[in-house]
């Protein structure tokens, strides 16, 4: 740990393992409050299988979690899907009161102020199906927030996204994490991890291969930017080929979607 901020989730020892395919292996990682964590790596390198560990969505073949219980039944994980999906024929406050129903101290007041802090005030009664795809994703992180968790995980919030949707959802990330949420997030979104992650953390072949601040991975690979940080790393790790497919054992594993 960088401070003496107190650790939100602590995960050690991480293994998963499908079949006789190896995704993780061996990982920890502490997130501290108010930190902005990124998780990088070649697609299918295991990102996903990762946050969907940390968020309680998936138990590991071994290792644990620990994410501090909060007083009152307070929510302790946000969680926002690489693909978040809604009931078309709900408005967007319809979607959010419906998970307001199911949060401890969660209300009507605090519905309106989620969808005013994710720019979606202005929609609040449109049919999630009428959503341009960005306006979904914002959805998703407001689902993700209600009752203030003291952690978020996003997976993959900016894909798809225009640079200004991409930056927009990033600042309010910055702002979550300035009130003392720590945050974890994969993402592709390089530029944007850069000018807001304190800690980046490279998975490849389902181990971190290399973590630090950005400014200090650009310093270890002489690079000027973290896109360029990241092809050096994976690219010396695998020649040109930045997909993964875990490893067998015994063999190489070949297809299957992104985990």
């Amino acid at each position: 740990m960088t401070d003496d901020r107190p650790a939100a989730l602590r995960s050690t020892g991480i293994e998963q393992s499908f079949g006789d395919v190896d995704v993780l292996s061996g990982l920890s990682l502490t997130i501290e409050r108010g930190e902005v964590v990124a998780v990088v790596g070649p697609n299918g390198s295991g990102k996903s299988t990762l946050l969907q560990i940390l968020a309680g969505i998936s138990a590991p073949t071994d290792g644990s979690v620990t994410v501090p219980r909060r007083a009152g039944g307070a929510r302790s994980v946000g969680y926002l899907p690489q693909q978040p999906a809604f009931r078309e024929g709900f408005s967007a406050r319809d979607t959010l009161e419906f998970y307001a129903e199911l949060l401890d101290g969660v209300d009507a007041d605090d519905v309106a102020a989620t969808l005013e802090r994710v720019g979606l005030a202005d929609v609040a009664d449109r049919a999630v199906g009428s959503l341009s795809g960005g306006m979904t994703r914002l959805l998703g992180l407001g689902q993700a927030v209600l009752g203030d968790p003291a952690v978020l995980i996003l997976d993959e919030p900016g894909s798809g996204l225009d640079p200004a949707m991409v930056e927009r959802l990033f600042g309010i990330v910055g702002d979550l994490a300035a009130e003392g949420t720590a945050i974890v997030v994969a993402s592709h979104e390089l530029p944007a991890v850069e000018a807001h992650a304190e800690t980046v953390y490279v998975l490849d072949d389902g181990t971190f291969v290399v973590s630090g601040a950005p400014a200090d991975l650009l310093a270890e690979t002489d690079t000027d930017s973290l896109s360029e940080a990241f092809l050096q790393i994976v690219r010396t790790r695998a020649g040109e080929s930045t997909v993964r497919a875990g490893v067998g054992a015994g063999q190489s594993a070949t297809g299957g979607a992104e985990r």
